[in-house]
């Protein structure tokens, strides 16, 4: 599986294309607003000669989720999954896009929903679905073990770890998410977080100074 990253918004959001040979791709977190990000996407995609079979949100903060239509619009019938436990986020983004800024956000429909344990797949390859909130209570995260891959959303990144001020959020739900769930993978799995860059599992669990041992 290949990933390719975009960074997209205000927000400095990043995108990922998943990817393999088969030419299939996942979309996940279109952070997509502008016109020219939308394009900057659309056309990587047709480059590439990919075909669009699934739109995934790792968790529906507003920064994550605001080209989910354009996605739909693009490439009608995509499957369009996240969480049940963020629905409500998802919602709530429509009451709050233009005070961030985005007037012109338009709220998409999922047509299905993530459940952790069951593998998510696309051309030849198979996704891990990892549930792991605290950053948003519908958070998820894609593990792709052959290449060692994690697309974490905004629960860990390199040196920190995602806020837990906003709606959902809880700081010790966050901890034992990363420790359960992301900590249990081996030191040299890539995480792919949605803001900055990529860092790896045994990095942060040596170095990350909310998460060390006392």
């Amino acid at each position: 599986m290949i990933v390719s990253g975009f960074t997209f918004n205000a927000f400095s959001e990043n995108t990922y294309l998943l990817h393999d040979a088969t030419g299939a791709c996942a979309i996940v977190d279109p952070g997509c607003y502008a016109p020219q990000e939308q394009q900057a996407l659309k056309q990587f995609i047709e480059a590439q000669g990919l075909r669009v079979e699934l739109l995934l949100n790792t968790h529906c903060h507003i920064d994550h989720v605001l080209g989910n239509q354009f996605v739909l619009d693009t490439w009608p019938g995509t499957p369009f999954l996240i969480h049940e436990a963020d629905a409500a986020t998802l919602r709530a983004v429509q009451t709050y896009a233009s005070n961030y800024g985005f007037p012109l956000y338009a709220p998409a429909e999922p047509t299905g929903r993530l459940t952790p344990g069951e593998p998510l797949r696309f051309g030849e390859t198979e996704l891990q679905v990892i549930f792991a909130p605290g950053h948003a209570p519908g958070h998820v995260v894609f593990y792709h073990e052959p290449t060692k891959t994690v697309i974490g959303g905004d629960v860990l990144f390199r040196g920190s770890i995602g806020r837990t001020d906003l709606p959902g959020g809880d700081f010790d739900t966050l901890i034992r998410s990363i420790r359960e769930q992301l900590f249990t993978l081996p030191d040299d799995v890539t995480v792919y977080p949605g803001h900055g860059p990529a860092t790896t599992i045994g990095h942060e669990r040596a170095t990350n100074p909310f998460l060390r041992s006392k």
